[in-house]
């Protein structure tokens, strides 16, 4: 998730030192390179960035004594190219006459990119960021004015981002948002914007919140909002921020956790523009459709996306998928691995040592190697023949929430992809999560409640919501510290029913279309005394048979477990919060796990 700030002041300063703080206050986004432009009085262009953490990048390029009227800084977490030089932000146009850079995903970028190179333009790097520039450039090139140009870009601009421009002559800034964050500050001689609140809260407490389709032109005394369709000015009142800077980088919310759960629809939405466009996609479902024998690696949470991915590909695809961890790859599956198999591998950072070791077992036996993770020019990312990214930018809380959400809504569209069916069925799930956010947080809160002073609790799914039984109960263990066990529900008689006793809680996790299935298991445990909560579809008579319900919206049997992960990672959150423990940073654990 980069992140991007500008400004631009009445008066030439050391504004290099203002990008370098602002960007390290952008540094919680994550990133994996930064870049500082600085335009002065006379119209030339400092542009300095490289691959690397800012404190070091800055030292060694000298951008603190960056000296301007206006400036650009950008922190890059990629997508679209590997983490280089060339890729850093900001970027120029052919001439050098233009400055960008921008946060978000311009999903078309590869036909963009095409298209810029055909028509004999200087592309310098394999960037998004770049496309949104060069774009600009054409249509000023074609005769607009710098408004009109961005506008015009606007509409060659697929996807969700926010952008900034600037260019040598006019002491001003442009920005545009369409989907990402963008907020624009006012102070005593100068103006700013930027993707969030904490990289402006130390100059200025008067902003300005932007809608997406506006354009902001920013002066060093006050900025004009446009609608990007009309191009009308729009009226837009300063709003003095009184908030603390620790709640900005939240965005609001109490912790990054919860923050994170939020966002789960955006990213949803900005994954699923983004395979569209991916040519990687058809690279992977050709190699998937042709291995005769398939296997999905991952561990934890993602070992849970890859056996959501398993019922996926037998019930959408028809086709068979091994779910294993990494450990167990290795000593149940390699001695009978060769070329005719493929392995997806599965991590979030893409460094996760259990996996790279499954991965290189793999390689050895020749096997086609497919990568799912989240840090581009991350390892898993290198060594494997095709991958696809989860495009949900940096993820701070160490349990993992949107991450998953995106590893298992991409196992979902690689099995419709293979199967050969409309993958537009997706587009309903940004706002079916939207929904189940809204519907279920004060009910799971009120449940969380009750099972705070109990120290062990069973997790139960049924088929597809087997995985999100096990995932909630993990989420439940890293930041309850509670003992929750999940695991098939056709299970539980065997043995772990012993452990029901009066009161005991139990959840069930329940598909539509298994509610008479579930009843039945859900009366193994009530007429023992134990107390039975349901996460459903709103069902009349399934309800009558449980203590407590916490409905998702409806949608169909497939999407089911997506929603259900909702209400599962939200009770966790509440429940750690009502045993008094910090849900972003559980004891003994780790974002990225480098040892066996």
């Amino acid at each position: 998730m980069c992140g991007i700030f500008g400004i631009v002041a009445d008066r030439e300063s050391d504004i290099g030192d203002i990008l370098v703080e602002a960007g390290k206050r952008l540094a919680y986004r994550g990133y994996d390179s930064v870049g500082s432009a600085v335009v002065g009085a006379d119209g030339a262009i400092d542009l300095r960035k490289d691959v690397g953490k800012i404190d070091a990048v800055s030292e060694a390029l000298g951008m603190r004594r960056m000296r301007g009227l206006r400036g650009i800084a950008q922190l890059r977490w990629a997508t679209f190219g590997a983490p280089s030089r060339a890729n850093a932000q900001p970027h120029l146009d052919c001439d050098g006459d233009l400055v960008g850079a921008h946060n978000g995903n311009v999903v078309n970028h590869v036909m963009l990119r095409r298209r810029f190179v055909e028509a004999g333009h200087t592309v310098r790097g394999d960037n998004d960021g770049e496309s949104c520039v060069h774009a600009v450039e054409a249509h000023l090139d074609a005769g607009a004015d710098m408004v009109e140009a961005i506008r015009r870009a606007y509409a060659d601009l697929d996807g969700d981002y926010a952008f900034v421009i600037t260019g040598r002559g006019e002491n001003v800034l442009y920005a545009i948002k369409k989907g990402s964050g963008l907020v624009a500050g006012i102070g005593d001689g100068f103006t700013c914007v930027s993707s969030d609140l904490p990289s402006l809260l130390p100059l200025t407490r008067d902003i300005v919140r932007l809608q997406d389709g506006e354009i902001v032109v920013l002066r060093p005394d006050g900025v004009e909002v446009r609608r990007v369709d009309t191009g009308a000015v729009v009226a837009r009142e300063v709003e003095a921020y009184a908030g603390a800077m620790d709640a900005a980088e939240k965005g609001g919310y109490a912790h990054f956790m919860l923050k994170e759960i939020h966002e789960q629809p955006k990213v949803a939405a900005e994954l699923l523009h983004l395979l569209r466009d991916s040519a990687d996609v058809h690279r992977v479902v050709d190699i998937m459709r042709s291995a005769d024998r398939l296997y999905f690696v991952g561990c934890g949470t993602s070992y849970h996306a890859c056996l959501l991915g398993a019922y996926y590909w037998n019930q959408i695809a028809g086709r068979l998928a091994i779910p294993m961890l990494p450990g167990q790859f290795i000593e149940q599956a390699s001695a009978s691995l060769d070329p005719r198999a493929a392995v997806l591998f599965v991590s979030q950072s893409g460094e996760t040592k259990d996996v790279l070791s499954a991965l290189n077992v793999a390689r050895d036996k020749a096997v086609r190697l497919l990568g799912m993770c989240n840090v581009i020019g991350s390892t898993l990312m290198h060594v494997t023949e095709a991958y696809l990214p989860l495009a949900c930018g940096y993820e701070i809380s160490v349990p993992a929430t949107k991450t998953f959400m995106n590893q298992a809504l991409l196992f979902h569209y690689l099995a419709r992809a293979v199967a050969g069916k409309d993958v537009a069925a997706l587009d309903a799930v940004p706002d079916l999560l939207e929904r189940a956010i809204a519907e279920t947080e004060a009910p799971a809160e009120a449940v969380a409640r009750r099972l705070a002073g109990w120290d062990s609790l069973y997790y139960l799914g049924y088929g597809l919501t087997e995985a999100i039984a096990l995932e909630g109960a993990l989420k439940l263990k890293e930041i309850t510290y509670a003992h929750c066990e999940g695991m098939f529900s056709s299970e539980f008689k065997h043995g772990p029913l012993s452990a029901v006793f009066d009161g005991f809680p139990v959840v069930f996790f329940t598909a539509p279309g298994d509610e008479a299935m579930m009843t039945n298991h859900v009366h193994e445990v009530t007429c023992r005394g134990g107390h039975a909560i349901a996460v459903a579809e709103d069902h009349a008579e399934f309800r009558q048979n449980v203590g407590a319900y916490l409905a998702v919206p409806r949608s169909d049997r497939m999407l089911f477990p997506l929603l259900a992960t909702v209400p599962a990672q939200l009770v966790a959150y509440h429940m750690s919060l009502a045993r008094g423990l910090d849900p972003d940073f559980p004891r003994n654990l780790s974002k990225t796990l480098t040892v066996d």
